[in-house]
């Protein structure tokens, strides 16, 4: 394989050999390129390419990994690669050896978050606690301890919060639940294969067998149930290469520990280390300001320094605005100034602390007419409507799949209410039937009312229809099709949400058809491989697919992996960067380790930035009515004031024509001008 358009520490990666490696990898510096290169240069050297298993986070990650390596190897090997996500690898591993879980009929459901938010409830019923408490922030605390591997008898609470206590008392509970439903939630899919890993020999014999090389990407975010899952398929070849950079680690509230990363050579000794540091995404300007904030750094990292590969670039901006809408304002028209000079939309983007920010940023733009998104809003397989046609199938194929038919027991309403529900439920705890079974001897349940019988025979017969037509193998799409249409969900759509509203809800259950129809089409009725199918779009994590030619707002976090011409971070104040919640011992336990995760936080955003970089903070901000002080974030004091240009805006910047013009016309010269000594070829605005 040719490498000579590497780098010299890209190359060291690409050509390493056998044996642990860990691959430090700053922002822009081509770390997709040297994992794609090494699995086509193994590939090229007679590695099966079964043999090799990339694991990053994200199905969108994983699926641009995997087009670019078959692109060196070739559609034949590409189709034998593993690339893949950690969820979705412990969700193959546990549905081959299903056998060795206990579940009746050898089948498992899985729960995506809504799934386990309704687990929890139901363990919460009739219990104060569910009134006081956010379900959310328990099942988050319940997550973060499953992936340190703890348990309700190892879980030391933090003194005073409430919320630890409830979550420990209740965890043991809500996995009872989940095993009473035969499903696992997200966090199960790799720490209960690693514990079936770690307790069946030949289980783990039969994974490793199929394992010579393991790449892992994203290195810096796993959690510990990752790491441990990294080690076992690592024991016996110690070929494990991971890609990762320490000053992007952002994501420990959700679990992710950063000494994974920085302690990789003690969990793997004698492993190679290689630094890339030269970076080709952003213009020095930018690095130069990124390196200052990571240099202040007072947390243990592993030293490396950003090298500009691109020019100079305009300096970077320090914006002091006297409050948000004058922040927004500022910001939507320097946007209107880039568009005029022919920067395209979907090459910038407005970057925060909080969505809490967006709100006065979206009123600007749309005063203005600039088209844009909003990172973070419902996924496409987390509507209502999806979900719930997606939770009928799983009823057809698997009647005692329990919380999906919880689900639509009642949807649309059939008189199958909660007390209904309860009595059905009771009928079966009671003589160890399944839910479906107790639906299915409503009839000889006293307690039940006439509605509701009527209700339960109407489910049978619309769920056994289903399931005569997918033991045929008919297409999935047309018995989903028929579904909706028995259960009348287009009327109960139209019906709730009348209008716009039903147009799109409805188009939402039209997108759902057709890609069970490419299912079909691709893979026939198959009743296994649909089943296998369902449970792997409840792994479906990404954004749903929206226009890319508009403005994007996220927040920092929300942020990562992407990359924009022009980039604005807003709100660079104490509050919001760093957060409270890492600086008010009131509201948590404050350490410095949270105080670092903000600074990576804000190199993260810096480094969003490929050409330009304005900063904003405000002077003031409303609460309560009333403006108060703010005092500027203590990053900012961190960057030497020659790398920033500071000016402040008092009123709200009307756009006029004449400022429009200059704007655009530093724009289009400082992003992509001409050389120094050269005529300038692109006309400018007049």
């Amino acid at each position: 394989m040719d490498v000579s358009d590497l780098n010299p520490s890209q190359r060291e990666a690409v050509l390493h050999g056998a044996g642990p490696m860990l691959v430090l990898a700053g922002a822009g510096s081509g770390k997709t390129r040297v994992v794609t290169r090494r699995i086509g240069r193994l590939v090229e050297e007679g590695t099966p390419p079964w043999s090799i298993v990339a694991v990053t986070f994200t199905n969108k990650a994983a699926a641009e990994m995997r087009e670019r390596a078959a692109a060196l190897v070739g559609p034949k090997a590409g189709k034998e690669l593993r690339v893949t996500t950690f969820h979705s690898f412990g969700l193959e591993l546990l549905t081959k050896e299903v056998a060795s879980l206990g579940f009746r009929g050898g089948r498992f459901a899985v729960f995506d978050q809504a799934d386990a938010m309704g687990a929890l409830r139901e363990v919460l019923r009739g219990k104060d606690a569910g009134k006081r408490f956010d379900l959310a922030a328990i099942l988050g605390r319940i997550s973060v301890a499953k992936n340190a591997f703890q348990s309700s008898e190892t879980w030391v609470p933090r003194e005073g919060d409430e919320y630890d206590e409830i979550a420990r008392e209740l965890f043991p509970r809500y996995q009872a639940a989940l095993r009473s439903f035969q499903a696992f939630d997200f966090d199960d899919l790799v720490t209960e294969a690693v514990h079936l890993l770690r307790r069946r020999d030949d289980v783990r014999r039969r994974a490793l067998a199929r394992i010579r090389y393991l790449l892992v990407d994203e290195y810096q975010d796993t959690n510990a149930s990752q790491l441990e899952l990294v080690r076992i398929l690592a024991s016996e070849h110690r070929n494990v290469a991971v890609v990762g950079d320490d000053d992007q680690s952002i994501y420990a509230w959700r679990g992710a520990d950063v000494t994974n990363i920085l302690d990789f050579e003690r969990h793997f000794p004698g492993a190679r280390v290689v630094k890339l540091e030269e970076n080709y995404r952003s213009v020095a300007s930018v690095l130069h300001v990124a390196n200052a904030v990571l240099e202040k750094s007072r947390g243990k990292r592993h030293g490396k320094v950003l090298r500009p590969t691109r020019e100079q670039g305009p300096v970077v901006e320090l914006v002091t605005c006297s409050d948000p809408d004058v922040e927004a304002a500022m910001i939507a028209t320097e946007i209107e100034a880039a568009l005029s000079g022919g920067l395209p939309r979907g090459e910038i983007a407005v970057l925060y602390r909080s969505n809490q920010q967006a709100e006065a940023l979206e009123h600007a733009l749309r005063e203005r007419g600039v088209a844009h998104r909003q990172i973070g809003g419902q996924k496409f397989y987390e509507r209502k409507e999806v979900k719930d046609l997606l939770a009928y199938l799983k009823v057809a194929l698997d009647p005692t799949d329990e919380m999906s038919l919880r689900r639509v027991i009642n949807y649309p309403s059939r008189g199958l209410g909660d007390k209904a529900l309860e009595r059905l439920s009771l009928f079966a705890t009671a003589r160890g039937h399944s839910l479906w079974e107790a639906v299915r001897r409503a009839s000889v349940i006293d307690e039940l009312s006439s509605s509701a019988l009527a209700g339960a025979a109407d489910l049978e017969r619309v769920v056994d229809a289903a399931t005569a037509r997918l033991s045929r193998r008919d297409p999935a799409d047309q018995v989903a099709r028929e579904l909706a249409e028995a259960v009348g969900l287009r009327e109960d759509l139209r019906e709730a949400s009348p209008g716009e509203a039903f147009a799109r809800r409805w188009g939402n259950v039209e997108g759902i058809l057709n890609v069970l129809k490419k299912h079909s089409d691709k893979h026939g009725g198959d009743p296994e491989m649909l089943s296998g199918f369902l449970r792997l779009l409840t792994l479906q994590t990404e954004e749903e697919e929206q226009a890319s030619d508009v403005v994007t707002l996220s927040t920092m976090h929300g942020a990562k992996g992407l990359e924009w011409r022009l980039v604005f971070l807003c709100g660079l104040e104490e509050g919001f960067l760093p957060h409270a919640r890492t600086t008010d011992p009131k509201v948590t336990a404050v350490t410095p380790q949270d105080i670092e995760e903000e600074r990576r936080l804000f190199y993260v955003g810096i480094t969003r930035a490929r050409d330009r970089l304005v900063l904003s903070r405000c002077r003031a901000r409303p609460m309560r009515g009333k403006p108060v002080a703010r005092t500027p974030s203590r990053f900012l004091d961190d960057v030497p004031k020659e790398l920033l240009v500071e000016r402040e805006v008092s009123t709200k910047p009307a756009p006029r024509r004449e400022e429009t013009v200059t704007h655009a016309n530093a724009l289009l010269a400082a992003l992509d001008g001409p050389p120094a000594g050269a005529r300038p070829t692109r006309p400018r605005f007049r």
